[in-house]
């Protein structure tokens, strides 16, 4: 009767998995092996429990990998939705911008991780990418607002200057550790700095 028993708590799995649990565990598992390399039997397995578990929560696998996604892109799309808000010239709207994006790459930093290593083989990884596209397009406008107020120089395309300056947010992904790591605000100031005014001093005149 024991073993019975036993059995029949293995095959429902262990309790206590919500979606969120599963979600992040489904992040992790895609990013160490890739959305393609990882089954549902996989994820069952890294869970210990049912496939049948998973799907109460969600109807596949490409379900998960959008909620994984749109949790980074929501966060950046809040944050141009704050910088839409804002009275301001663009330079100010940019750099709060480039701030704030750090600050969702840090809170969310798994989901932001795979984001960043989708590649469009799936139809949600063409519509996340897609999204990325018109979030760099927006960055792209406030760098061409903020070139013709003055503020920033005319002659590096605004397409390739955001492209940079997100490469350099971005690469915080690969490694940015949160525990011992820097705080946000520490690391979205030195990203500004880097960016805005850059590390070169300026040269003493020589007397």
């Amino acid at each position: 009767m024991a073993d019975t028993a036993t059995n029949r708590t293995a095959k429902r799995g262990r309790p206590g998995y919500d979606l969120e649990s599963l979600l992040r565990v489904a992040v992790s598992a895609f990013t160490e092996r890739g959305f393609d390399g990882t089954s549902m039997e996989d994820l069952s397995r890294k869970l210990g429990i049912s496939k049948s578990a998973i799907y109460h929560h969600v109807r596949s696998k490409d379900e998960l990998l959008r909620l994984a996604v749109d949790r980074a892109l929501d966060g950046l799309f809040a944050e141009v939705a704050t910088v839409d808000a804002l009275d301001g010239p663009a330079i100010d709207k940019l750099e709060h911008l480039v701030r704030a994006s750090v600050g969702v790459l840090i809170e969310q930093l798994p989901f932001v991780t795979l984001l960043l290593r989708i590649r469009g083989n799936t139809k949600v990884e063409r519509a996340a990418l897609a999204r990325r596209k018109e979030f760099d397009r927006i960055v792209a406008d406030l760098v061409a607002k903020a070139a013709a107020d003055g503020d920033l120089r005319p002659d590096i395309d605004p397409n390739i200057s955001a492209r940079l300056l997100f490469g350099m947010v971005n690469s915080i992904a690969e490694w940015y550790r949160p525990r011992g790591g820097v705080p946000a605000g520490a690391l979205a100031d030195a990203v500004a700095t880097v960016a805005f005014d850059g590390l070169r001093l300026p040269r003493q005149a020589s007397g």
